[in-house]
Formats: C-alpha cells, sequence, structure tokens
C-alpha cells in the first residue's frame, strides 16, 4: 500500500514547481520511509535533488522559496562539510517537534551536484517517487556489490578480532561502577556490531544502515530479540548476552 503523504500536499505541490523556479535542479525526488515502509503520521518527508553547477547556491535558492512558501518555523542546517558536494537541512513546518500529539510536519531536504552518472540502489534505499527527471538522469541499479562485499567482509573480522577486548572494556567499566561508561562501550561494541552482524546475516544489501529500521529488516520478533540485550538495570547480564549472541552468528557466517 502506498504512503499517504497528503499531509504533505503544500510541500509537495512546492516541489513539483520548484525547477521552473530554479532551473540549475536537474532531479528531485522523495524517499526514505514515504518509499522504503514505514511511513507513519511522524515520519518526515525525506527529499533528494541533485542539480547542475555549484550545489551551495542551489540549495541557497531552494531554501529561500521554502522559506518564502511554506510556514516555516525553523531550519536546521548542517555543517557545509557534512556533504562534499552538497548541503542538508531540516526545515520544520511546526514549532517543537518532539510534540507527538499531531502529525508531524518536517522536511529532511539534500541537495547535491548532479555526478557523471547518478544511480539509487532500491534494495537499500527503495523505489524513489520522481518529481522531477525530465532527462532522465536518475538510473536505479544495485550498487557495486564486489565493494559492499568487501565492506562486510571487513565488519565480520573486525568484530570477530576484536571480540576480546571489547568484552573487557565493557565488563571492566561494570566492575569498575562506571555507569555512564559501561553503557556507552556496550552499545558501541555489543549491541552495535552485534546488529551488523544480523544485518549482513539477513539484509546484507543493507548491512550498514545500524540500529534503525530492524522490524523491517530483520526476521519477525528478533527487533524485540536486540531490545532484550539494550541497556538495563542488569547491564553486565545483558552485555554477556549480547556478545554470546554475536559469538553464535559469527559461527554462522564462518
Amino acid at each position: 500500500m502506498a504512503a499517504d503523504l497528503s499531509r504533505y500536499d503544500d510541500c509537495l505541490r512546492l516541489l513539483t514547481a520548484l525547477p521552473d523556479r530554479v532551473p540549475t535542479l536537474q532531479v528531485v525526488v522523495v524517499n526514505g520511509s514515504a518509499v522504503t515502509g514505514g511511513w507513519d503520521e511522524h515520519s518526515d518527508l525525506d527529499v533528494e535533488a541533485w542539480c547542475s553547477g555549484d550545489a551551495a547556491t542551489t540549495y541557497d535558492a531552494v531554501l529561500a522559496l521554502f522559506r518564502q512558501e511554506l510556514p516555516v518555523d525553523h531550519v536546521w542546517e548542517l555543517p557545509e562539510t557534512t556533504w562534499p558536494t552538497g548541503r542538508q537541512c531540516f526545515v520544520h513546518l511546526q514549532p517543537d517537534a518532539a510534540d507527538l500529539g499531531r502529525p508531524t510536519r518536517l522536511l529532511d531536504v539534500v541537495v547535491q551536484t548532479t555526478p557523471d552518472r547518478l544511480t539509487m540502489d532500491t534494495r537499500r534505499h527503495g523505489v524513489p517517487l520522481v518529481l522531477h527527471d525530465p532527462d532522465r538522469l536518475l538510473v536505479l541499479e544495485d550498487d557495486d556489490e564486489a565493494e559492499m562485499e568487501a565492506q562486510r567482509r571487513q565488519a565480520v573480522a573486525q568484530t570477530s578480532a576484536r571480540r576480546q577486548t571489547a568484552a573487557w572494556l565493557v565488563e571492566r567499566a561494570i566492575v569498575r561502577g562506571d555507569l555512564a561508561e559501561a553503557t556507552a562501550l556496550h552499545l558501541r561494541f555489543a549491541v552495535e556490531p552485534l546488529v551488523r552482524l544480523l544485518r549482513i546475516q539477513h539484509c546484507p544489501a543493507r548491512h550498514d544502515f545500524g540500529l534503525r529500521y530492524l522490524r523491517t529488516d530483520l526476521p519477525a520478533g528478533m527487533a524485540e530479540q536486540v531490545e532484550a540485550v539494550l541497556p538495563g538495570p542488569d547491564l553486565a547480564v545483558r552485555t554477556r548476552a549480547a556478545f554470546a549472541w554475536q559469538d553464535e552468528v559469527l559461527r554462522e557466517l564462518r
């Protein structure tokens, strides 16, 4: 079933008309949960655009039109260094985004310079809703599998090699009573690598998506199993369970 994007109708109308007002825009799409699944009343609208020439100039023009045409409450602009070929911002169309007593209205916008060849892997990002691409510049094709396989192999090798050091770091912080440090290390070395291994095993194309989308990417019930080893009052028990699960998955992947 297609996501109901109707609460963003005004934004979609503006986005569709943007290239007429900002001619350097070559491709404009909606992606994210609107096309991959998991869309709900608190989802933001993910917008990605590509342009000719300097992306920062086009980005500034697009953001100026958003401020002019939409009921913008405030904007968070990520540092200019975040994207080597573009800019990103979060456009809030209402105050207090954390107030979830109403549907969310928030745009996540990325504008980049169009590369020599513009591709998108639908296994990783879904089939985008294309609002503008008259020259058919966007090609839907899988990312380089050899490169991703190399990344997955390195992740497995590093998790295996680091296993004893990682457990020592967490257990030492627990024994010393350093709860904040132990919690951070548990997430970094027990939970996050475990989830990476599970992704490699069950959804290899999205092996690097972290702790997001677990309910859609992993087998039924597995997200709840992961949640059971998240930090809690019995952290020593949970960290040992997480590392034991790591060992099990590593054996299966080998």
